[in-house]
């Protein structure tokens, strides 16, 4: 099975820079979006459905912010569009499937880089969702968790550790928050298969020539239950098409 997530930054301009041919291409079983920034008449395609994708979609109230989207070739149980009537919904930041084999759960986490009351929020973000994640450690069907999680773990995964460490997304809390979410049971997926390797991101910067010059972050995860029931075969960062500032993650996965 093959499972990609992307960050947009908009889906009618990932469109126009060759999103579905790299869908084509790709041949996904399941891609999950965040930063759609559409309605969901612009999500919800004919172009999609025709490549065989029911689409799941969690749209902000503020219209052209955030907003998640999943499209599935496998039909889920369920899908919960959000959770309660708080940041999940109101700021389309969570799309939670329940398949046969597997949950999965696709989240765009908030930013704390436009200030303190926004990495308050993140913070508030991150509490409750360790809070909602934490019980599924226990299950036996694995939990898979995708998105822009908006924090780089480690120094190897940021260009510039040193000088990063007082920006949001970079910062000491953040980083042992990552931690303590994966010793409750979690494992990055990335990391398990390349626990070594340094300069893979997949964000940059508009500015300064990022993506050219390679000076990013890894901020974009999947994250799983540890079980038994699956093999992580592979899990790579598509640095070509550029779709967006950000590059889609593509993982493959065996369940048993």
């Amino acid at each position: 099975m093959k499972i990609i997530t992307l960050n947009c930054n908009g889906i009618r301009s990932s469109l126009s820079k060759g999103l579905l041919d790299f869908i084509r291409q790709e041949n996904p079983d399941i891609i999950c979006f965040q930063e759609t920034k559409a309605p969901v008449s612009e999500i919800d395609r004919s172009e999609f459905r025709s490549l065989g994708y029911d689409v799941h979609t969690c749209i902000a109230e503020k219209p052209g912010y955030s907003g998640t989207a999943v499209l599935t070739k496998l039909k889920p149980k369920s899908v919960v569009v959000g959770f309660g009537e708080g940041i999940y919904r109101s700021e389309g930041r969570s799309l939670f499937l329940e398949y046969p084999d597997f949950f999965l759960w696709n989240l765009y986490f908030p930013s704390g880089t436009s200030g303190e009351e926004r990495q308050k929020v993140k913070y508030t973000f991150l509490d409750s969702f360790f809070d909602l994640a934490k019980p599924y450690t226990k299950k036996k069907k694995p939990l898979i968790v995708c998105g822009d999680v908006n924090i780089a773990h480690t120094e190897m995964d940021i260009h510039n550790a040193k000088g990063n460490q007082k920006s949001s997304g970079f910062l000491p809390e953040e980083r042992a928050w990552v931690s303590k979410f994966l010793d409750s049971g979690f494992l990055d997926c990335y990391r398990v298969l390349q626990p070594e390797t340094r300069d893979d991101y997949s964000w940059w910067t508009y500015r300064f020539q990022a993506r050219k010059n390679n000076k990013g972050w890894r901020i974009d995860y999947f994250f799983i239950t540890k079980s038994s029931l699956y093999k992580l075969e592979s899990v790579s960062i598509a640095k070509e098409p550029i779709l967006s500032d950000h590059a889609p993650v593509v993982m493959k996965i065996q369940f048993t």
